[in-house]
């Protein structure tokens, strides 16, 4: 008699949240290439969510084994963490924050995995209470974190400065290493940490470069840098995704375990 084959399991499912642009005189939902192309080198599946009303939500985790937040052009409207817009040259997208917002505290309530980038950190922070400088270069004794917008893209996205990985942690776990250079493309950054998430790596002038849940409850991990950037060719990003994805393979088998 032949036995049958074990069917290989799916790969795990991550939810991508998209962005919201005007192109012409129409709105699109998009998503940037190298974050999907990253969830792919984390061997996930992902999947792009363009936007979702609050009764939507828990649908869309039941799908999902981890949730990836991308960076994007703009940012967290200040009027969820208490202020007025800073600089209204600077682009903003309130359909995303609608609803990207309520998603994190769910997400980290189910313990599924989560890795938030740049705009994802910063909104991941707001989400659970926390505040942002709306720009870092004015504070005293903060550096300038941006990036100079005529510079060709490999020089805006090259590595620009050292970060201090806090021992003990998420990512020295998943780095083994106290110092990575990381690059800087941000205006805003964190003020205030939210309650219940743990520094994770600082830059050299303080300024909070990652953080982790503090309860160490699933995976979460935030960082401002963008290690999706050229991911394949750079160490730091692949122990990063490679972590991230093993823990959503994890969430996958221990909430869909395959068929006897």
């Amino acid at each position: 008699m032949t036995q049958a084959l074990t069917p290989l399991p799916r790969p795990p499912v991550v939810l991508v949240p998209a962005c919201n642009r005007m192109l012409g005189q129409h709105p699109f939902h998009i998503a940037g290439k190298k974050y999907l192309d990253a969830v792919r080198l984390a061997g996930a599946l992902p999947l792009v969510v363009p936007s979702a009303t609050p009764d939507e939500l828990d649908t869309l985790l039941d799908l999902a084994d981890g949730v990836l937040l991308t960076g994007s052009p703009s940012n967290v409207h200040p009027s969820h963490f208490g202020e007025t817009v800073h600089d209204t040259t600077l682009p903003l997208d309130p359909v995303r924050d609608a609803w990207t917002l309520p998603l994190i505290p769910k997400v980290i309530a189910r313990g599924m995995p989560l890795l938030a980038i740049c705009r994802g950190f910063q909104e991941t922070n707001v989400a659970l209470g926390g505040t942002l400088h709306q720009a870092v270069q004015e504070v005293p004794g903060l550096h300038d974190h941006r990036a100079r917008g005529d510079d060709p893209v490999e020089v805006q996205y090259g590595l620009a400065h050292p970060v201090h990985v806090q021992p003990g942690g998420v990512l020295a776990r998943v780095l083994g290493a106290a110092d990575v250079r990381v690059n800087s493309v941000h205006g805003q950054g964190v003020h205030r940490l939210a309650d219940g998430l743990r520094v994770e790596a600082l830059a050299p002038d303080g300024l909070v470069e990652a953080f982790s849940t503090a309860d160490g409850r699933g995976f979460v991990l935030g960082v401002q840098w963008h290690p999706e950037w050229q991911a394949a060719d750079n160490p730091v990003s692949m122990a990063m995704l490679r972590a991230f994805g093993a823990a959503c393979q994890d969430y996958r088998d221990l909430h869909r375990p395959p068929s006897p």
